[in-house]
Order: C-alpha cells, then sequence, then structure tokens
C-alpha cells in the first residue's frame, strides 16, 4: 500500500487558537481502499510512555481544522493522543472524485485512523477511542459496532445521515413516493454530471441568510459563515457536497446492529437542538435487547442548540469534564 503524495498546509489554519500544552503535527494515512487521509496529530507536551488515544472527526462536511480539532486538541491537553482527520474526499485528504461520501468508506475512515494510532509508539492500542461529532457521530457508533479495538465511543450532537436522506429532516419525508422521487432526480443528476464533465455541487451552507429561515437553518449560518466557524477547505462553508454525493445513504442503515456494540458509549446533544431526537433515538436503539446496555450513556445539555456543541457556542457548552472522565474510565 502506498501513501499518496498530498500537499498539507503547515502554518496553523484553525478556527482555534493554538495550544502551548500540546504538541502538533500534520500526519497521513491510508484506509483499505487505498485512499490517503490527511490529520492533525496531537501529543501531550512531554509525553512518556504508552497513553490512551482518540481518533476525531466531523461534522459532516465540516474539516479537521473546525470543531474536530478543537475536540482533538483539547484531550490533548487532558493527557490523550489524538488524531484528528479530513474524511475521504474532502479536505485535505486524497480521494478523486471529490466531495463525495459512502457509509461504507466513511465508517472505513474511522477504522484507518484507530489502525494508525494502534501502530504509533505512544500510544497503547488496547486504549483507543473515537469521538465523532454531528454526521461523523452516527459513522462514529457504526465504526463502534464493526471496530472490536474501539473501547469507547462519543457521539456529540449526532446527525445519522442514512436516516435524513431516507426520511428527510424530522422523518418528513419518509413515504416511498418521496424517496422515489429523490432517488429519480439523483439518477438524473448522473447523467447531466457525465454531459458535463463535472460533478454539480449541492451547496453548502444557504448565504445570504433567507427571511423567515427555520432556526437550524440559522444556527448552521452563524457557525459556517461567520468568522466563528468558516474555513477556505470546508464544504459547508463553500459550494458543499457534490448533489450526488450522498447517495447511497438512501438506501442503506447505518446503525443496524448498535445493540450488539460491547465498548462504551456517551451520547451528548443540546436538548434545543433540532437534530436532538437522533440520539435520542439511537440511544433507545442501542439499549434495545441488548446484553451490553450497562455501559451506554445519553445527556443531555440544557439549552444547547446543535452547533453550540462544535465549539461551545460561547457558553462552554462542550462537558469536556465529562469527556475526560469518560475516556479515563473507560481506556485505562
Amino acid at each position: 500500500m502506498k501513501l499518496e503524495e498530498l500537499k498539507l498546509t503547515q502554518e496553523w489554519d484553525k478556527t482555534f487558537p493554538e495550544s502551548d500544552k500540546v504538541e502538533h503535527s500534520k500526519v497521513t494515512f491510508i484506509n483499505r481502499y487505498g485512499i490517503t487521509l490527511a490529520a492533525d496529530l496531537y501529543i501531550p507536551r512531554g509525553a512518556e510512555g504508552k497513553l490512551p488515544a482518540i481518533a476525531v472527526s466531523g461534522p459532516f462536511g465540516a474539516v479537521k481544522e473546525q470543531c474536530s480539532g478543537l475536540y482533538a486538541q483539547t484531550m490533548a491537553e487532558r493527557g490523550f493522543v489524538t488524531l484528528a482527520f479530513d474524511p475521504s474526499f474532502t479536505g485535505e485528504s486524497g480521494g478523486n472524485v471529490r466531495y463525495m461520501a459512502s457509509p461504507d468508506i466513511n465508517t472505513e475512515d474511522f477504522m484507518a485512523a484507530v489502525d494508525f494510532l494502534s501502530l504509533h509508539e505512544l500510544v497503547d492500542p488496547e486504549r483507543i477511542g473515537i469521538i465523532g461529532i454531528c454526521g461523523w457521530g452516527g459513522m462514529a457508533l457504526n465504526a463502534a459496532a464493526l471496530d472490536t479495538r474501539v473501547k469507547a465511543t462519543v457521539a456529540a450532537t449526532m446527525y445519522d445521515m442514512t436516516r435524513v436522506n431516507a426520511k428527510g429532516y424530522f422523518d418528513s419525508a419518509d413515504s416511498e413516493e418521496a424517496r422515489y422521487q429523490a432517488k429519480a432526480a439523483m439518477c438524473a443528476q448522473r447523467l447531466a454530471d457525465l454531459q458535463a464533465s463535472g460533478y454539480k455541487l449541492g451547496g453548502g451552507v444557504v448565504d445570504p441568510l433567507p427571511e423567515g429561515a427555520p432556526f437550524f437553518v440559522k444556527d448552521y449560518y452563524d457557525y459556517y459563515k461567520t468568522p466563528r466557524g468558516y474555513h477556505p477547505r470546508s464544504l459547508n462553508s463553500n459550494g458543499g457536497w457534490n448533489v450526488i454525493g450522498c447517495e447511497s445513504f438512501i438506501n442503506q442503515p447505518i446503525l443496524r446492529y448498535s445493540n450488539e456494540i460491547r465498548s462504551a458509549v456517551l451520547l451528548i446533544h443540546g436538548d434545543k437542538a433540532h437534530s436532538c431526537y437522533f440520539s435520542r433515538d439511537a440511544y433507545a436503539d442501542m439499549l434495545r435487547n441488548s446484553k451490553y446496555a450497562d455501559n451506554k450513556e445519553l445527556m443531555i445539555i440544557p439549552g444547547a442548540v446543535h452547533t453550540d456543541l462544535y465549539d461551545g457556542g460561547g457558553k462552554g457548552a462542550i462537558p469536556f469534564d465529562k469527556l475526560q472522565s469518560f475516556f479515563a474510565e473507560y481506556l485505562r
């Protein structure tokens, strides 16, 4: 397996300030599809011996310079080796064509990150966890159901991207006819893309913000389109995914065996988030007929909206103390 040579930005270009408590470096690793992934590695300054480690990614359409990097750097300050990576086809990672997503490949991205950490000289391979944010919260749960090396998983402000693609927001398009029309539009777009010799972008977060936009649209705008969270490589901050980028999500649930996850899982969501139903339902599904319910937890943050768990929302909404204690307990 040969790593692709990626062009990695060396200067600090994150949406959060650099910490002097950790050592930061750019790294690359390869997944089982041969795609080279780009990541930021954060190591506690002065670290010695074998440490617990955490791989981090998300949100869906974001880059590692946004909130996954914030989570990674903060957890490194608290004693963990952390790896914030760009998923396949996005950010600085490889994969051609760009701006495509796949339930399978993106789950594999998490598993490849676990591969990298397992072989790192400073990491104890028996003490590895993962954090998924927003749409990568669902991918993290899917990886936890598949990868027995993952000892603990946090899904923050989680989306199940297969559910929202198949059923619409709040399950408002959950009908055979609605899915048929969505699939027919995708099939027509495939031919249009081939005729145009390029893939049409679906558009990122709407800008300018239309009058009367739903609150969750305003919530995304306030993060992705303002200095708070804008990044030039972020799909959500710019042109978005390809129109057909998430086509296969319509046809397949990713959390079929979540109630067979033996390792620890913590779901965190704000009670004011439009997306809170994803975590509530995922938690219930994990517990249903499960022999492994004792190490599963749902933590609801009062007053927090969806993007408050991206960067704290200016009110310290991310419960980093809880994350630290959770990983300390299950990665010991």
